[in-house]
Protein backbone atom coordinates (compact mmCIF):
# COMPACT_ATOMS: atom_id res chain seq x y z
CA UNK A 1 0.00 0.00 0.00
CA UNK A 2 1.28 3.18 -1.04
CA UNK A 3 1.21 6.61 0.85
CA UNK A 4 -0.91 7.77 -1.26
CA UNK A 5 -3.48 4.51 -0.66
CA UNK A 6 -3.10 5.12 3.19
CA UNK A 7 -4.38 8.84 3.18
CA UNK A 8 -2.82 11.58 5.28
CA UNK A 9 0.24 9.99 7.44
CA UNK A 10 -0.28 10.09 10.70
CA UNK A 11 -2.50 8.05 13.45
CA UNK A 12 -3.86 4.69 12.06
CA UNK A 13 -7.90 5.11 13.27
CA UNK A 14 -8.41 1.74 14.57
CA UNK A 15 -12.15 1.20 14.84
CA UNK A 16 -14.82 -1.75 14.16
CA UNK A 17 -13.95 -1.94 10.64
CA UNK A 18 -10.49 -2.72 10.90
CA UNK A 19 -10.93 -4.40 13.96
CA UNK A 20 -12.85 -7.02 11.38
CA UNK A 21 -10.39 -6.73 8.64
CA UNK A 22 -7.71 -7.48 11.50
CA UNK A 23 -9.67 -10.45 13.22
CA UNK A 24 -7.30 -12.90 11.99
CA UNK A 25 -4.23 -11.55 11.53
CA UNK A 26 -4.67 -10.23 15.30
CA UNK A 27 -5.82 -13.91 16.88
CA UNK A 28 -2.82 -15.40 14.79
CA UNK A 29 -0.35 -13.01 16.91
CA UNK A 30 -2.24 -13.39 19.63
CA UNK A 31 -1.09 -17.48 19.64
CA UNK A 32 2.32 -16.38 19.98
CA UNK A 33 1.82 -15.96 23.78
CA UNK A 34 2.47 -20.04 23.87
CA UNK A 35 5.83 -20.96 22.93
CA UNK A 36 4.26 -23.66 20.66
CA UNK A 37 2.81 -21.33 18.59
CA UNK A 38 6.26 -19.38 18.30
CA UNK A 39 7.78 -22.85 17.44
CA UNK A 40 5.20 -23.85 14.68
CA UNK A 41 5.33 -20.05 13.36
CA UNK A 42 9.04 -20.31 12.71
CA UNK A 43 9.08 -23.83 11.06
CA UNK A 44 6.50 -22.81 8.30
CA UNK A 45 5.83 -19.16 8.71
CA UNK A 46 3.70 -18.81 5.43
CA UNK A 47 1.77 -22.28 6.44
CA UNK A 48 1.72 -20.75 9.79
CA UNK A 49 -0.01 -17.48 8.43
CA UNK A 50 -2.48 -19.59 5.92
CA UNK A 51 -3.95 -21.80 9.41
CA UNK A 52 -4.99 -18.43 10.71
CA UNK A 53 -6.44 -17.11 6.97
CA UNK A 54 -4.69 -14.01 6.83
CA UNK A 55 -5.02 -12.17 3.57
CA UNK A 56 -2.54 -12.41 1.51
CA UNK A 57 -1.56 -8.77 1.54
CA UNK A 58 -1.29 -10.12 5.54
CA UNK A 59 0.25 -12.84 5.03
CA UNK A 60 3.07 -10.60 2.59
CA UNK A 61 3.57 -8.26 5.27
CA UNK A 62 4.07 -10.87 7.74
CA UNK A 63 6.45 -12.47 5.93
CA UNK A 64 8.04 -8.54 4.83
CA UNK A 65 8.46 -7.97 8.85
CA UNK A 66 6.26 -4.88 7.50
CA UNK A 67 4.75 -4.23 10.79
CA UNK A 68 3.82 -0.79 9.50
CA UNK A 69 1.88 -2.07 7.13
CA UNK A 70 0.40 -4.71 8.84
CA UNK A 71 -1.05 -2.09 11.30
CA UNK A 72 -3.01 -0.13 7.81
CA UNK A 73 -4.09 -3.98 7.45
CA UNK A 74 -6.24 -4.60 10.53
CA UNK A 75 -3.20 -5.11 12.78
CA UNK A 76 -3.88 -3.58 16.21
CA UNK A 77 -0.64 -2.27 18.22
CA UNK A 78 -1.33 -4.63 21.34
CA UNK A 79 -0.95 -7.94 19.05
CA UNK A 80 1.27 -7.09 16.91
CA UNK A 81 3.74 -6.35 19.99
CA UNK A 82 3.81 -9.92 20.03
CA UNK A 83 4.72 -10.42 16.54
CA UNK A 84 7.85 -8.00 17.14
CA UNK A 85 8.85 -10.09 20.15
CA UNK A 86 8.99 -12.66 18.28
CA UNK A 87 11.23 -10.92 15.65
CA UNK A 88 13.09 -9.39 18.45
CA UNK A 89 12.16 -5.99 18.60
CA UNK A 90 10.93 -4.05 21.68
CA UNK A 91 8.64 -1.04 22.18
CA UNK A 92 11.65 1.77 21.25
CA UNK A 93 11.48 -0.29 18.04
CA UNK A 94 8.15 -0.22 17.36
CA UNK A 95 7.76 3.32 18.61
CA UNK A 96 10.55 3.96 16.00
CA UNK A 97 8.99 2.41 13.20
CA UNK A 98 5.59 4.12 13.66
CA UNK A 99 6.89 7.48 13.73
CA UNK A 100 9.33 7.13 10.84
CA UNK A 101 12.54 7.48 13.34
CA UNK A 102 15.39 4.95 13.96
CA UNK A 103 15.59 3.40 17.39
CA UNK A 104 18.46 5.62 18.70
CA UNK A 105 16.40 8.95 17.47
CA UNK A 106 13.14 7.56 19.02
CA UNK A 107 14.80 6.85 22.16
CA UNK A 108 16.21 10.36 21.83
CA UNK A 109 12.93 12.07 21.26
CA UNK A 110 11.29 10.31 24.41
CA UNK A 111 14.13 11.64 26.55
CA UNK A 112 13.63 15.47 24.75
CA UNK A 113 10.21 15.23 26.25
CA UNK A 114 11.03 13.78 29.70
CA UNK A 115 10.37 10.14 29.13
CA UNK A 116 13.38 9.27 29.49
CA UNK A 117 16.08 6.89 32.55
CA UNK A 118 15.24 9.04 34.77
CA UNK A 119 11.31 9.85 34.82
CA UNK A 120 9.49 7.06 36.02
Amino acid sequence: MTEKDKGTWGTIKFDGPMATQGYALNKMCYSFNSAEGREEFKKDEAAYCDKFGLTPAQKEAVLKRDILELEYLGGSIYYLAKFAGLLGLNVQDLGGIQTGRTTEDFKAYLESQGRGKNNG
